[in-house]
């Protein structure tokens, strides 16, 4: 149940973003790669979806590159 809970809270934090862009990309990814990725995986993305859009955005684009490699993975 709480995992439920959990989720509901992350796609939240994913498809209610200040960028109409970001709310496509991570709710489309939370759907379709979230339950795929480890344990260590998804930490890493909760982190990244915890980000601002404009801190995310150049990371997203590869104008910026991830300083953590779980990140990196993610992101790619």
């Amino acid at each position: 149940m709480e995992a439920d809970a959990e989720l509901n809270r992350l796609r939240w934090r994913c498809t209610r973003r200040a960028m109409l862009e970001m709310d496509l990309l991570l709710g489309d990814f939370l759907d379709t790669h979230f339950s795929g990725l480890t344990p260590e995986q998804a930490a890493a993305f909760v982190v990244l979806a915890d980000m601002e859009d404009l801190e995310l955005w150049p990371l997203i684009t590869g104008k910026r590159e991830c300083a953590n490699s779980l990140q990196a993975e993610v992101v790619s």
